[in-house]
């Protein structure tokens, strides 16, 4: 079997070239893109850091291995804790010091009494005044007795306090995030492969960075929508079954996460997603857990996958005069920013209308300049390339002008794998596959952003023999998915793919086929 590329002016077959420099119109799509020509995934490992980075890691590591040891991961540290405790402590002690004043104030009461009953009378009988003696000597005995309960109460009370301070402090030696162990002397590498997305986040400023982790465990902790049974957002299933999704993964390895925003096109959906608070309640845990199942194909070790590549489709999105899902993508992304740092490699978004423009300047400001550098912006007509810089054809789904197809049985492994070729403007390129008697030849074949005519012919080895049409000629338009057929020979020859390009901007094709015998069959 074999397979031969003929050009008409001399073409072959090469290797995938970069994308046009030019690939969006609009000023501010260009400003983004180039922008995000610049950006390059950094590694996870050590040696690779610089001295600065390792210096803050290194800071980071010993925050919180203290933290997790004293049991103050989960500290606020603010100072109204402190103030609070203080002004409680005052408030047991007022009535005690207010009983003292008013028995000090007794005293001299008393004394002033006693003299004026010896002035008027001096006529009372020694006994009397020797009772009144032993009155005077009792009460201090008793004041002193009372001081003593009052400290024995006041000692029990503090001891009280000190055993539920005790209690509180826990040390979870085994907290983790992500199935990850935080605590750095357990010497796992996962653990600085975390570390050092906090700290990325932060431009490695290891106290900013470990706050960040802080208030990531906290919102963990005690966010209702993790504590929420499994089932909790299961009737959103059927509606947003095609809303986000993974599909493959890209030319680095990451695994590639599908957003479809026009589910919200539909007036049944979106009322029932985000009609109500506690719609989008439901909406943004669903949204939070997809994520967190995303989270979970990743692999947090130097050399490891650790991120993802998310594409975002905006066709047939509602746009910004629906305010329900403006504001809840803005708490989708403001909780990834926040809670998930440095887990999205690049941000791809496609089919991007005008309206965008408009609509990002809601959110842009507030999302960090590392978070804006890795989005990149295509319009309808370059979805195909655009996603071709980073995803190999073979794992674009045929929607977006791919070759990946769901369930796909007939290519798979090696056999899946697409060869390109160029065909200059104005000129014509045929592809030939070879074929034996009873094979059955299958092929999948697209252009970028097609304009061109295509048809396909099986041409016999026998030149007594008629050529058969498989696909008549015709003219494909921007919009034509990738093409699958198949052709079973009845005698030995091949099969003819022809692509003639009529403009005068060069088109990029890619295909590939395989052969199946009836003997193989059988």
């Amino acid at each position: 079997m074999a397979v031969e590329a003929v050009s008409g002016n001399g073409g072959e077959a090469v290797a995938p070239a970069p994308a046009p420099a030019k690939e969006v119109s609009a000023k501010v799509e260009a400003v983004a893109v180039a922008k995000n020509a610049s950006f390059r995934e950094e590694s996870n490992s050590l040696d690779d850091l610089k001295e600065s980075e390792r210096k803050a890691l290194a800071e980071l590591r010993d925050k919180v291995e203290a933290a997790i040891l004293e049991g103050k991961l989960f500290d606020d540290g603010k100072p109204e804790v402190k103030e609070k405790e203080e002004a409680k402590k005052k408030a047991e002690k007022a009535p005690a010091e207010k009983k003292e004043e008013e028995e000090v104030k007794k005293e001299p009461e008393a004394e002033e009494k006693k003299e004026e009953e010896e002035e008027d009378g001096k006529k009372e009988a020694e006994g009397e005044d020797k009772e009144e003696e032993e009155e005077s000597k009792e009460k201090p005995e008793k004041e002193t007795e009372g001081e003593k309960e009052e400290a024995k109460q006041e000692e029990a009370g503090d001891g009280e306090k000190k055993a539920e301070t005790t209690a509180a402090v826990v040390v979870d030696k085994d907290i983790a995030l992500w199935g990850v162990p935080l605590l750095p002397s357990k010497g796992d590498e996962a653990t600085d492969v975390v570390l050092l997305k906090f700290l990325r986040a932060r431009d490695f400023k290891s106290g900013a960075a470990f706050e960040m982790l802080r208030r990531t465990l906290r919102w963990r902790r005690d966010w209702a929508g993790f504590n929420a049974g499994g089932d909790a957002d299961a009737d959103l299933a059927e509606e947003l079954a095609g809303a986000c999704y993974l599909d493959g993964v890209d030319r680095e390895g990451h695994p590639v996460c599908y957003n479809a925003l026009g589910v919200f096109a539909d007036d049944a959906v979106y009322k029932k997603v985000l009609g109500t608070e506690e719609g989008k309640a439901r909406f943004l845990q669903w949204r939070v857990r997809a994520m967190e199942r995303h989270v979970a194909e990743l692999e947090f070790k130097p050399g490891g996958v650790a991120s993802l590549l998310q594409v975002t489709d905006l066709k047939n999105s509602p746009g910004p005069v629906k305010k329900d899902l403006r504001v809840a993508v803005k708490q989708v992304l403001d909780l990834f920013q926040d809670n998930y740092p440095e887990l999205v490699a690049r941000n791809i978004l496609i089919n991007v209308p005008f309206w965008y423009y408009a609509f990002s300047t809601l959110f842009y400001p507030f999302l960090t300049q590392r978070t804006k550098s890795k989005f990149v912006i295509a319009r309808p007509s370059k979805v195909t390339e655009t996603l071709l810089k980073y995803i190999p054809i073979e794992a674009i789904p045929v929607k977006y002008g791919g070759l990946k197809r769901d369930d796909d049985t007939e290519f798979s492994g090696d056999d899946g794998e697409a060869t390109e070729l160029t065909v200059k403007g104005s000129s014509t390129e045929t592809i030939e596959i070879e074929a034996t008697e009873d094979t059955t030849l299958t092929w999948d074949l697209t252009v970028l952003g097609w304009e061109v005519n295509y048809k396909e012919e099986f041409v016999p080895a026998d030149e007594g023999s008629y050529t058969i049409i498989v696909r008549k000629g015709k003219k494909m338009g921007s919009g034509e998915e990738a093409v699958r057929n198949a052709f079973r020979a009845g005698e030995p020859g091949k099969v003819v793919l022809t692509v003639e390009n009529t403009s005068n901007k060069k088109k990029r094709v890619l295909y590939r086929h395989k052969a199946r015998s009836s003997c193989a069959k059988n």
